[in-house]
């Protein structure tokens, strides 16, 4: 028997309406910390963290555990102060506050503990082994050897201490400053060296790295390459426009970067030519970005958390394969609401017996995706409704995962 789900035609129209640009948008909006002014970015193996404000008085620290479709605030222990920096050192958490020092999490960020820096303005944080450095808008630079238990600063050579990017290329550390340009330490911070020549704009907001190429996102000049470790600098920006670049991330050999006005820029091509990849983002002013899974991650001024997938952006994705994942998640579609196609994404943390099939509305099975033995990993299974032989119609249908004790549900909106 055929099973069409009917609605009335005002609620079809309703749905046609508020879903239509999503069914096509590529960036998508997450459900987390919407509103919010969003600063920094982790990832501590598949978990996702973001640091956010409402205010110099007001922010915290967010964290997703099925890759930015469901976040619950990690604060305890924290003052509601801005979030301004985070990062994942081995198996701990580091975030500094607004004029409120650096914090410590051992426990995924389910309770922080003061480390010893307690007053400061840290812009950002970098590792090389287990050495972790800090970077203060008004101090330089501080180290520790001790998992943040004491910090030292370290400065020699560092002829401009307001730091504004702070990145770790194996065993050299650079900072890109508020007006001085680019400094390298090759001796874990014991001594500095400028390192300018060929670059025109030197206040310095982001720093990443491909293969041996070093890159700098600068205030108002774009980004700029170096072949030979900061030694010299050619303007690396066409198709990029003239904003701040405030980020700058690489999966692979790609690089994105985000711009404050116009969104995000991605290069295949170390820098020589960039494109817009902005399709469904509505909000351009953005600071940070972050790479979970197989997602790319956006946030900005009163934006909240924005996710695309890398594979709509890039061929070459760089999916961590070799890590595998801690929990069972069966993930969103996307897209959602579609038609004819969508894409269903889960992860095993072990081996097990897995099915995946499609339901209608009533409950009637329309689809098995899966049926057989899987290996511990992340998988996708496309499902095209042009390709079964059940006739569907628009509405609601349901996805249901069965792995080993594991089951869980998901609901999906077909619109034709």
């Amino acid at each position: 028997m055929k099973t069409h789900v009917k609605q009335p035609t005002i609620l079809v129209t309703i749905f046609i309406i508020l879903f239509s640009i999503s069914a096509t948008a590529q960036w998508v909006q997450t459900s987390g910390v919407t509103g919010s002014n969003i600063e920094c970015f982790t990832v501590k193996n598949s978990y996702i963290y973001v640091g956010y404000n409402d205010g110099i008085d007001s922010g915290g620290v967010s964290r997703s555990t099925n890759y930015g479709i469901d976040w619950t605030n990690v604060n305890t222990g924290l003052p509601s102060r801005k979030i301004m920096a985070l990062t994942t050192s081995g198996n701990n958490l580091f975030t500094s506050e607004y004029d409120a020092g650096v914090y410590l999490s051992t426990d995924d960020g389910a309770n922080w503990n003061i480390t010893g820096i307690t007053v400061e303005y840290i812009y950002g944080f970098a590792t090389i082994g287990t050495n972790i450095f800090a970077a203060s808008t008004e101090n330089g630079v501080y180290l520790s050897t001790n998992n943040g238990t004491s910090w030292n600063l370290v400065n020699s050579g560092l002829t401009n201490v307001e730091i504004r990017a702070i990145y770790a290329k194996g065993s050299d550390l650079f900072v890109g400053t508020r007006g001085g340009g680019v400094f390298l330490s090759t001796n874990n911070g014991s001594s500095w060296a400028a390192v300018n020549a060929g670059l025109t704009m030197k206040y310095v907001y982001a720093l990443t790295s491909v293969g041996s190429n070093l890159f700098a996102g600068t205030w108002s000049a774009g980004v700029f390459r170096s072949t030979n470790n900061g030694t010299n600098w050619t303007a690396a920006n066409n198709g990029l426009p003239a904003n701040q670049v405030f980020a700058l991330i690489t999966n692979g050999s790609n690089i994105f970067a985000a711009t404050y006005g116009s969104g995000v820029y991605l290069s295949t091509n170390n820098g020589d030519n960039w494109s817009e990849v902005n399709n469904g983002l509505s909000s351009l002013s953005l600071r940070a970005l972050a790479v979970c899974g197989s997602y790319l991650y956006a946030g900005g001024d009163i934006s909240g958390v924005w996710r695309r997938p890398l594979s709509e952006m890039i061929t070459d994705v760089n999916d961590n394969e070799n890590e595998l994942p801690i929990d069972f998640i069966l993930l969103q579609n996307y897209p959602n609401p579609f038609n004819p196609s969508t894409t269903i994404s889960f992860q095993l943390p072990a081996s097990s017996n897995v099915t995946l099939k499609v339901y209608d509305i009533l409950g009637n099975e329309v689809a098995t995706l899966s049926d057989e033995y899987k290996p511990a990993g992340s998988y996708q299974v496309d499902f095209n409704t042009s390709s079964i032989k059940y006739q569907t119609s628009s509405g609601i249908y349901f996805y249901r995962l069965q792995a080993g004790d594991f089951i869980q549900s998901k609901k999906m909106i077909l619109l034709k």
